[in-house]
């Protein structure tokens, strides 16, 4: 049998007092409290970051952790306004040129994509086919949608983007568009016709997760650039969530419990749920340093930091 010596390099230590700043994987045994210890991953976590400037719902979102951009949304009307995040505070970027609320959008924080949404409530909401493209500084329109919609799911980049889904009541599409940073021409059919679907990955391996209507969907569909297939289910159904990461190392996060799953290309495992519950917020980032921002209802201006692995102390027990 391999012994801890054998991995570690070490045996473990006696101590009176736990480590100040023990490594990973570190153990010892604590000989005052009579515990063995180790500085060990506690999975995933969520942490406050910078606030929004201006509480907003309904937002889109693209770019890191440390680099997140935010526009677009519902404040009370639609805004158009767009925010940037250094990875600590938000700071105010230039205006979209179309207002709009349940906007879908992907790409980077100086490279951004913004298409769909509904800019006017007759009623019913009406429908956008607009595109916009960030370069850091300010939008421009680009190629417009084939078809106008709305509570569009989304990923890839500004020069190879993927929109699928929606709605423009009263129809639900199942249609897929794909952008080439010029023209959206159509891709493949989503299985099942489907609205408030969150989007993670590229152009040619996209996710599709969660959504409705009624009831509330926990499937996910995978895109590898021409047909989407069955993934695996969510363990919580859910719609307007947040998502980040690639097709085989996803999150999904986000709901009225602010539950967050990770996807490892296969099946969905629970990780730590956001602080603040929430629908109709935005994501982006990485499976392990993701940024979640806005939603509601009522609109709100709180950020989250997920980080994983995080590590810390724990007592180590048999069973």
């Amino acid at each position: 049998m391999t012994t801890f010596k054998e991995i570690q390099g070490r045996n473990i230590r006696a101590v009176s007092t736990d480590p100040a700043n023990p490594g990973e994987g570190e153990m010892w045994y604590n000989n005052t409290v009579g515990v063995l210890k180790g500085y060990l991953s506690i999975g995933g976590t969520w942490a406050s970051g910078g606030n929004l400037s201006t509480a907003r719902q309904s937002l889109g979102g693209a770019g890191t952790q440390t680099a997140g951009l935010g526009f677009g949304g519902y404040t009370g009307s639609n805004t158009s306004a767009t925010e940037e995040y250094n990875g600590t505070s938000w700071g105010p970027g230039g205006n979209l040129n179309t207002a709009r609320r349940y906007i879908a959008g992907c790409g980077t924080q100086t490279s951004g994509l913004a298409f769909s949404g509904y800019a006017a409530f007759s009623p019913p909401p009406v429908g956008t086919n607009a595109t916009e493209e960030y370069n850091g500084s300010a939008w421009t329109n680009g190629g417009n949608m084939g078809t106008a919609r709305y509570l569009v799911g989304g990923c890839g980049t500004q020069t190879a983007g993927l929109g699928f889904g929606g709605t423009s009541d009263p129809t639900v599409y199942d249609s897929t568009e794909e952008y080439d940073g010029s023209a959206w021409t159509a891709g493949g059919n989503l299985p099942t016709a489907r609205t408030r679907t969150a989007g993670a990955g590229i152009q040619t391996a996209g996710l599709s997760i969660g959504g409705t209507p009624s009831p509330t969907s926990n499937s996910t569909f995978e895109y590898n650039g021409s047909a989407w297939t069955a993934g695996g289910n969510l363990n919580t159904g859910r719609n307007s969530i947040g998502a980040s990461g690639i097709q085989t190392a996803a999150l999904a996060f986000g709901g009225p419990t602010g539950a967050t799953e990770k996807y490892d290309g296969t099946s969905w495992t629970n990780s730590a749920s956001l602080t603040t519950g929430r629908i109709n917020l935005a994501g982006d980032g990485s499976q392990t340093a993701a940024l979640a921002f806005g939603g509601g209802p009522p609109a709100t201006a709180v950020t989250e930091e997920y980080t994983d692995p995080v590590f810390a102390t724990q007592t180590l027990t048999t069973s």
